[in-house]
């Protein structure tokens, strides 16, 4: 299966690359006859640019389970699924526009955003200062539990060596290029034989997997399902977990700066969901859903 969603990802990645002009008019034939009408007359920017058009573009990158990923039983837009894929979905309907979901490498994301292209990143952006200065972030939508946060993945064999980040002096580690893991990496593990970044999380935990790294920085929960779906991977997570400011937890929406109105209006979406408990639900549906599928490509 981890084949399978990596052959998919990457066709897709070459679509969502080289055919927007194609996505776009797809999602424009859903172009509701009132579109926009969600947004107020008085919208300026972006927003009032997405309220003319009638479509809302969301970057993401579909291999983060559960927020975002490929289900390769169907296709077409109905492809992308997750619980941040949902979040679009409440947020374009609220806006009464069409969505376009545009599949990225998680770097191209992080760049596509300030450069315009698209309207908002929805890929389970945590907070750093870099971002912060890049983009305008939302309030956080979905927040990790006190046994959750980010931490050490390695092998069953090395784990009675590497217990904590002062004992990766003597190991080659890796992490997703851009992510939070990488800030981690800069600002909290004091020494490291070499430092490895790879294009996603998947990436990383296969090269601990084979034996090209020795620890990979992860998303604690994220790593544990990866485990859970791959049963004789000999991998495991350590209970050590990296202390982060309280400014770091929570996922979070991106646009371009300066974007205060649309991003205000994410934030309107973002309080209703929270009220409701329903994205934390969409959370716990999908994380089952993927291990229906036995996908765990985080």
């Amino acid at each position: 299966m981890k084949k399978v969603m990596a052959v998919v990802l990457a066709v897709v990645m070459l679509a969502g690359c080289g055919s927007s002009g194609a996505s776009l008019a797809s999602a424009s034939a859903s172009i509701p006859a009132d579109a926009g009408s969600g947004i107020s007359d008085a919208a300026t920017g972006r927003l009032a640019e997405i309220k003319k058009r009638g479509v809302l573009t969301v970057a993401t990158e579909p291999y983060w389970v559960p927020c975002e990923f490929i289900d390769p039983s169907l296709s077409g837009d109905a492809q992308y699924v997750g619980s941040d894929i949902e979040l679009a979905k409440y947020i374009a309907k609220k806006m009464n526009v069409a969505l376009e979901v545009v599949p990225l490498e998680f770097t191209a994301v992080l760049s596509s955003i300030p450069e315009g292209k698209y309207d908002l990143a929805i890929s389970a952006l945590a907070y750093t200062p870099e971002r912060a200065e890049a983009m305008e972030l939302s309030k956080g939508y979905y927040f990790t539990d006190d046994d959750e946060g980010y931490g050490i993945l390695t092998t069953e064999e090395l784990a009675p060596k590497i217990t904590s980040a002062a004992d990766l002096a003597d190991y080659t580690i890796v992490t997703q290029s851009g992510s939070l893991q990488e800030l981690i990496v800069n600002q909290d593990v004091p020494a490291y034989k070499e430092f490895k970044r790879v294009s996603s999380m998947s990436d990383a935990y296969l090269a601990v997997q084979e034996g090209k790294a020795d620890a990979a920085i992860v998303a604690r929960s994220s790593a544990q399902l990866y485990i859970d779906n791959n049963p004789g991977s000999g991998l495991v997570v350590q209970d050590y977990k990296f202390e982060l400011g309280e400014e770091y937890d929570g996922m979070r929406v991106g646009a371009k700066k300066g974007e205060t109105d649309l991003i205000d209006y994410v934030n309107t979406c973002i309080d209703e969901l929270l009220e409701s408990g329903q994205y934390s639900q969409w959370y716990d549906e999908y994380t089952e859903y993927a291990k229906k599928l036995g996908i765990s490509e985080n």
